[in-house]
This record gives structure tokens, sequence and C-alpha cells, in this order.
């Protein structure tokens, strides 16, 4: 190849090599110029439907969610009662610049969009850290105007909220921006906007708040659940250090401010916090703004516009007001309490539900939130279990006292009585400690804790033998659900409160779907009732049908009183309906009737019978679905506690209750006309006087 050739070729190489890279550099720009366009197209697209953000209402937009009972009556309005605006003059500027030093440092020199918070942050999360990028202005934004969309983790909400946060930085002031963050902010305990929250806290105004109280509450909203200084006192007290550590970064404090507050304990001083409208029915209400909260946050539920549509039946509810504070005012004692929970044995409503005297005076609901000892209303599960084991109730036990069931645990029954050899179907109306201890031994305490878990008891409970005297506490609304799979030939259904939750725009969000399943065959739970049949009839519980002479119904159940007379149990239940009723005081002590320790049939069996005199009075009888008998054991085949063997006789699934306990049984007195003063109703003997072993809860399981 000559000289001029090779040039040549060079020359081509060149200006092609040229040509290639500028087309690249080419394609680029206009890829880039396309992307961008269509980028543009798209974000336009996104800003179409952007709600009202140009008034300052739009950020204070809330909605009280209406709570129906089962008729479609408004029975409550959930709202916020405490938040009250406030101007910066009316707050401590130490709120003021912890609020900026903690939330937004650049917040005074940016636009609404901070792009160098945005770099901290990626950089910071890239090295393990975890900090967040959006300003104060995108946080008000977000919690707000576009409330609807704050858990969209999508590009698209960050736009719009971005765009609409700079967009208020053009209309508002950095002053009036941050005011409406601080009047708007949730900071735990129902309280939104700092004057709520230094009211619900420290019971004082905003403009009063010390440094380390300020630092508190600014420290809140990022978690407000884990930094709630009610409930987690040590976590909130470190987050409260983080925000004077940043304010003492930014110098907004001195050295000495820094050392002095972060040195302090927090002490709380609580206010009147955010409530709700608390409806005719505050306990009932109370409790579904307790369900509501475990699937959404305090701000749908007080702001969010819901529909929840419930179970309660007003005229039954009305009827369990009514009974109980008739037996508390015959009884005459104003600390004296009740708590009832009645549900719908059809398909688990709760119809019915007190929580106390006066939800003005304390709000703790006694029958949902209350664990209190059941004494000898649990023993319906160790009947369960036995039956279930092929434990015939007609099977004969040495009910004597005392006995010494193990060396370090003697059993005696109430006062001591001694019943003599019955069988366990007597020992039930009597309530026997010592016959149902032996009988617990036998079956095994696995057994009865495993048979109440399926029935609906819901809180833990051990597998020892003791149990069966009702030392663990349980709420009345899971004494009520547990005896309703008796009630419902063995089908368990959970107690229901709310059959449909709706969200403001009528969409549903939830709706109930039943789940019922078979805890214990027809057959035993048939068993059961006819032997709690008997307690009502015959045993410990005949205060019940003289409360309730216009019912003409089977009633079966089960009385229950605990160590000194402190709780009062009566936990019943007919083919239609399951009702349980605890009395007692909140703080625990003996309680006196008319001089004398209380006892079911002066406190909870009149207020069961009076109950289900108004709801079922004049119905036509149902009986309890009837089936066959189970298959039984011969009584020889237990083991019991006691050296010298009970006389146990052999007996069939064929023997009838009746008989055996009507050859064993001394004579009952009939039930009698109640006398003027109700509280005065006779007293049957019942159940207690047991000592628990070692690793068992004090308690006689009376």
């Amino acid at each position: 190849m000559g000289v001029r050739t090779r040039r040549a070729h060079r020359h081509a190489q060149t200006h092609a090599f040229g040509f290639g890279v500028l087309g690249v550099f080419g394609f680029i720009g206009l890829l880039g110029l396309a992307l961008a366009v269509s980028l543009g197209s798209l974000m336009a697209f996104w800003l179409t439907d952007l709600p009202d953000y140009k008034s300052a209402d739009a950020y204070l937009v809330a909605e009280p969610t209406t709570v129906y009972d089962v008729k479609g009556n408004v029975i409550a309005n959930f709202y916020l009662q405490n938040r009250k605006s406030v101007t910066m003059e009316d707050v401590s500027p130490y709120v003021i610049k912890g609020t900026v030093d903690t939330e937004d440092i650049r917040f005074y020199k940016h636009n609404g969009v901070d792009p160098y918070g945005i770099m901290r942050a990626i950089f910071s999360n890239a090295s393990g850290g975890s900090e967040g990028a959006s300003t104060i202005t995108q946080q008000l934004v977000r919690n707000t105007v576009l409330s609807d969309e704050q858990f969209d983790r999508t590009v698209k909400r960050k736009v719009r909220e971005a765009y609409i946060a700079v967009e208020m930085e053009k209309t508002y002031t950095k002053e009036q921006i941050l005011m409406m963050y601080l009047n708007t902010i949730y900071y735990g305990q129902g309280a939104y906007g700092i004057e709520a929250a230094a009211i619900t806290y420290f019971n004082k105004h905003a403009n009063e708040l010390t440094l380390a109280e300020a630092a508190t509450l600014v420290g809140i909203p990022n978690s407000p659940t884990a930094y709630d200084p009610t409930v987690n006192p040590n976590d909130s007290k470190s987050r409260r250090n983080v925000v004077l550590r940043r304010m003492l970064k930014a110098g907004d404090i001195t050295q000495e401010e820094y050392d002095a507050a972060s040195q302090e304990d927090i002490v709380l001083s609580r206010g009147q916090s955010v409530t709700s409208e608390k409806g005719k029915y505050p306990y009932f209400t109370s409790y579904i703004a307790s369900l509501l909260s475990e699937d959404f946050d305090v701000k749908t539920i007080y702001q969010g516009g819901l529909k929840v549509y419930t179970t309660l039946d007003p005229d039954k509810q009305d009827a369990a007001e009514k009974a109980v504070q008739a037996q508390l005012d015959a009884i005459g004692n104003g600390e004296l309490e009740s708590a009832l929970v009645a549900i719908n044995n059809q398909n688990g409503y709760i119809d019915a539900m007190v929580g106390g005297r006066d939800y003005d005076t304390n709000q703790f609901n006694l029958a949902t939130q209350a664990r209190r000892q059941p004494g000898s209303s649990f023993k319906a599960f160790t009947l369960t279990a036995a039956i279930s084991q092929g434990f015939n109730p007609q099977t004969y036990l040495n009910c004597n006292s005392p006995i010494q069931v193990t060396p370090t645990w003697r059993v005696q029954n109430y006062g001591n009585t001694n019943y003599g050899t019955i069988s366990f179907a007597r020992a039930t109306e009597l309530s026997s400690n010592t016959g149902y201890v032996q009988v617990a031994q036998a079956i095994g305490g696995a057994s009865i804790s495993s048979t109440a878990k399926s029935m609906g008891i819901k809180v833990d409970i051990p597998s020892y033998a003791s149990i069966t005297l009702g030392t663990i506490g349980v709420p009345p609304l899971q004494m009520a659900e547990a005896y309703s799979t008796l009630a419902n030939n063995g089908i368990h259904r959970d107690a229901v409160a709310i059959t449909k939750i709706e969200d403001r725009n009528n969409n549903t969000v939830y709706e109930h779907k039943e789940q019922a399943t078979q805890a214990i065959s027809g057959e035993v739970a048939y068993a059961t009732t006819q032997v709690l049949q008997g307690v009502v009839n015959s045993g410990t519980a005949t205060a019940v049908r003289s409360y309730s002479r216009n019912v003409n119904q089977p009633i079966a159940g089960k009385t229950g009183t605990t160590e000194n007379a402190r709780d009062l149990w009566f936990v019943g239940y007919t083919p239609q309906t399951t009702v349980a009723v605890w009395t007692g005081f909140r703080e625990e002590k003996t309680i006196y009737v008319h001089g004398s320790p209380g006892h079911p049939s002066n406190t909870s069996c009149p207020i069961f019978g009076r109950y289900i005199d108004m709801t079922l009075g004049g119905v036509a009888r149902q009986e309890f679905t009837s089936s066959p008998a189970p298959s039984y054991k011969p009584a020889s085949s237990w083991s019991f506690a006691q050296n010298k063997k009970p006389n146990t006789p052999e007996t069939t699934a064929e023997t009838t209750m009746e008989t055996e306990v009507e050859e064993q049984q001394p004579e009952e007195p009939q039930p009698q006309e109640p006398p003027n003063n109700e509280a005065d109703s006779p007293i049957a003997p019942d159940d207690s006087g047991a000592n628990p072993p070692d690793d068992a809860d004090t308690g006689d399981g009376r």
C-alpha cells in the first residue's frame, strides 16, 4: 500500500471515529429529551387530580367516625375534642426550635423540598443509618391534604407531595407553615397539635413548657407509640435527649441547658386528653374503639369518617343496665360494681354489655379488660372435659371435707361442709371443691385447659389440676363466649361486636364472616348442659328462677365465688342467649350484703334473672338441642386422690341424672318469692376453701 493510500485510509478512520462519537452523544441526547418529555407528561398526569391545597382549612380536614347499633341508630361519634389551634406566641420557643432542629434543620433555607436533605438521607441509609428526607412542609402535606394517600409507597405520591409542598411555600410564610404543622401533628394518646399534647402529658399550656418537657413532646411524633412517655418512659427519655443534642448542635441551647435538661426524669401530669363522644353506651363504644385500633390508626378512627355497624341491641342493652342498677341499688353500696355481657347464641353477636357502674368515674371496662378469678364458674370446663373423656356425671365421689390432695395441698368445701358420697352431677349442683379436685386430677389439668381454650377462653390457662377452682383471671366477655359453646351444641363462635365497616365513600372495608367450629361434640355439650341445669333448678343458683318468673325457658349455668367473697359470678344460658355476670369491687375486697359476706345468689344471680325476665319473658319456649348420651367408662376405671376409695357403683349411659340425684340429695328448699329488699334473697351453699399447690395462684375457688 502506497503512502497516499495509507494516509487516505487513516483520514477515513479518523472521520469515522468522529462521526461515531457524535452519533452516540446525539442518540443519548435525543433519548434524554424523549424521557424528559415522557416523564414530564407522566408527572403532569399525576398532578391532574390534586385535592384543594390552597385553603388553610385543607390542613385541618377531619370527619368523625359514626357508630351504629344493630337497628341502625347512631350510638356514638368518634372525633377529636381537645385539638385547639394556637399561634406562635402561644408556643414555647423551645418547641419551635426543637421541632426545626429535629425534623427539618434546613427548614428556613429550602422552598418546600430539600435536595440537600435528600442526598443526606441517601448517604445515611446507605451507610446503615436511618434518616428521613421529608421536610416539615412535606410532612404537613402528607398528613393533611394527602392523608388518603399517606401509606402509598409510590413515586406518584412523592411527586404530588413535593409539588404541593413547593406550591404551599409560595402561598404561606415559613411561620404559618410551621404553626400549621404544630397544630396538626399527632403526639400520641389521641392528642393532635402541640397545645393538646402539652395538656395531655403535662397539664399545662404549650407556652409554659420547660426545655425538657418541650423536647419530650418534640420527640414523640417520630413514633407516637414507641416514644409514648406513659407507656415507654425509658425510650421516650432517650428520644428526648436526641432532640436536646440536635438543639445543642444547632446552637439553640447552651451546654449547661443541655446538661441540666438531659438529666431530668420525665415527670408527667396528665390532663384532659382527646376523647370521643361517649354516646349512650360508653363502655360498649369504648370497646368498639379498641377493636378499631387493632386495624386502623388513631387518625383514621377519629378523623377518617368511618361508618361502623355493631351488634348492640338497644332494647337488650337497656334491660342489662336496668338489671344491674336495680340489684346494685338494692344492695346499697355505692362502690360495688357489676359487669355483664350477653351473647346471642345463634350468631355470637354481643347483644349487651355493661362495663361498670359509671363511665365518667372510671373508664376501665370491667366486661372486657378486667381479669378476675371466676371461682367455681370455671368448673364448667372441668365438667365438659370430664364428660369428653367418658366420665359419667352419675359416678359417685367422696365429697367430704377436707381432703389432703397432696402433701402440700389441702382442699375443703365451702364452710368445710361434708356432702358425703354423691354423684358428680350433684357435686356440681352443690359446687363441691373436694369432689371436683379429685375429678380434675383424674382427667388431668391439661385436658381442662385445652377444653377451656377450644370453647373460647383466650387468656393463658396453665395445665395443673387446681385451675378447676377458677384461680386464673378471665374477663366476663370470654366466659360468656365459652359458655355459649355449650348452648350451641358444642359449636364455638367468636364473640362479635362489629358486623361491617365502611369508609367515608361508603366502600365496605370490612364485613364479618362467620367462622364456626365444632369445639366439643354435641353429645358432650348436651350432657354438660343437663348437669348445669341442675345448678339452677336445685343447686347454688336457684335464686335465678325467683327473679325470672316470666321466663319459660330451660336455664343452665354455674355460680362462682373467690376467696373471701371478692368476686361473685353467675354465667348462665338459655337456648337463645348466654349471659356472664360478675359483681365485685374494682380494688379487690370482701363483698358484704347487708352485713354478711356476699354470694352470687344475692348479687349476680338476680341480675341474670332480671335481665332474661325483661328480654325473654313471654317468649315461646325453646329447648336445648338434644343429643344421645356420650359413651361413658366404668366408674372403677378412674383413680382418685383419696386414699380411701369412694363408693363408685357402676352406672351406665342410660342412667338418668335426675334419678340418681333424687336418691342421693337432701331435700332442697323451693325457690321463694324475692323479699321486698331483693338483696336478701336466700343464700344457697356455694363452693370455697381450696388451698392450691405451690405452683398455683392463691384463691379458694368458691
